[in-house]
C-alpha cells in the first residue's frame, strides 16, 4: 500500500519515487507475463473504451436523438392500442405528433428521422376495431 502524495511534491515525482522504491523493494519480480508483450485482444483500439465500459456498468444506453424519438413513437403506438379510451389515445398521439413536427421543424443530429405525425383518427379507428 503506498502513501498519500506529500503535498507540494510533484505528482510525476512522487510517482517516479513509488515506482523505483518498489522496484529496489523486488515487488516487481516474478509478476505474470513478466518481461513479455501484453497479450492482444484481438479487438482494435476504441477511444471511447472506457465510456462504453461504464455505462454497459452502470445499464445505461444511448441512442441519437432521431433513433430515441422514433422508438418513442413505435412506443407511443403500443401504448395508444392499449389505451383505455378514444381521449386517451387522441392525448397519446398528440404527444408524440408534437415531438414528431419539432424534430422536424429542427433536425436533431443523427440519421434521417424518417417520421411524420400520425393521423389521430386513423389511430383512433384501428383502436375502435381492436376494442370491439
Amino acid at each position: 500500500m503506498t502513501e498519500r502524495k506529500p503535498p507540494g511534491v510533484s505528482f510525476e515525482s512522487w510517482v517516479d519515487k513509488q515506482i523505483r522504491e518498489a522496484t529496489e523493494r523486488g515487488e516487481f519480480q516474478d509478476l505474470p507475463g513478466f518481461g513479455r508483450p501484453l497479450p492482444a485482444t484481438g479487438e482494435t483500439y476504441d477511444d471511447l473504451w472506457w465510456i462504453k465500459g461504464k455505462m454497459h456498468r452502470e445499464g445505461l444506453g444511448f441512442l441519437p436523438p432521431t433513433l430515441a424519438l422514433r422508438k418513442e413513437a413505435e412506443d407511443a403506438l403500443t401504448e395508444a392500442a392499449h389505451a383505455p379510451s378514444e381521449s386517451a389515445v387522441r392525448r397519446i398521439i398528440a404527444d408524440i405528433n408534437e415531438k414528431i413536427a419539432a424534430a422536424l421543424r429542427l433536425p436533431p443530429p443523427g440519421p434521417p428521422l424518417g417520421l411524420k405525425p400520425y393521423d389521430p383518427d386513423t389511430v383512433v379507428e384501428q383502436w375502435r376495431r381492436n376494442h370491439t
